[in-house]
């Protein structure tokens, strides 16, 4: 498990960025495969989960995931939350309330835990190229501030992902984001006639952009093996038929 340092300084809060490592699965899964929409056995993940809100906390309330469709939607649970869907189609979760741990999970996606320490309230987000790119960022923070929080009291943790010498894109995907801003261009770089794309890079800056200044981001590249991360992009070259999931978790004590 990783943590950030700046949010450990938070005693209110529980967190941890995991990786592939302490957990029941086996074969491409092994062994702390965290998803529910992988292909491993339903069990084993349940096992996993069950091993990770032990970590956190274990008189918490069960872990709150969504079924994350690489967009810019996000939920709010507050202290009147009831769904009726099964699967909250998402990619953020904000809360207000204690002992919920909220958790997002990623396979070489940007995991963001955000928290505003004077409103008290909390984020998981999922940051893809799609999610980042449609600005699921500055969509939640916008609420958050809207609910009453201050940039000033935000304090961001970016957690592992694929880093910026591994993200190989097509020139589609950079004509799509210099045409969305044309400063975005120095998030790619060229090298042996490919492209590569600082996605994390780009997700720290629209942080930035929303002028929070406390953001601390953890440089290990999911896609590079001896790391311990899943990692769908290895998985894709390894010809696995599937990969599995980290998980990124916060909770309010």
């Amino acid at each position: 498990m990783i943590i950030s340092k700046l949010l450990l300084k938070k005693k209110e809060l529980s967190h941890g960025f995991f990786d592939r490592l302490g957990g029941n699965s086996n074969g491409i899964y092994k062994s702390l495969n965290c998803g529910p929409g992988s292909n491993d056995n339903k069990n084993k993940v349940k096992k996993n989960l069950a091993i990770v809100r032990k970590k956190i906390n274990v008189k918490s309330k069960k872990i709150f995931l969504l079924h994350q469709i690489h967009s810019n939607k996000f939920v709010f649970i507050n202290k009147n939350f009831k769904s009726k869907k099964k699967k909250i189609m998402a990619d953020a979760i904000i809360t207000d309330q204690k002992k919920i741990p909220i958790a997002i999970l990623t396979a070489d996606c940007v995991p963001i835990l955000l928290y505003e320490n004077k409103r008290n309230m909390i984020a998981a987000i999922h940051a893809g190229w799609k999610g980042a790119y449609k600005g699921i960022v500055t969509k939640v923070i916008n609420f958050m501030l809207k609910k009453g929080c201050k940039v000033k009291n935000f304090y961001a943790a970016i957690g592992p992902c694929i880093g910026f010498n591994s993200y190989n894109v097509k020139k589609d995907l950079k004509k799509k984001f210099i045409k969305l801003n044309a400063k975005n261009k120095v998030f790619f770089k060229s090298k042996k006639k490919s492209i590569f794309f600082n996605l994390p890079g780009y997700v720290k800056s629209q942080l930035e952009m929303n002028k929070i200044t406390n953001i601390e981001m953890r440089n290990l590249d999911t896609f590079i093996q001896k790391n311990n991360f899943f990692s769908a992009r290895r998985s894709l070259k390894l010809k696995h038929a599937d990969y599995g999931r980290n998980i990124s978790i916060i909770m309010i004590n």
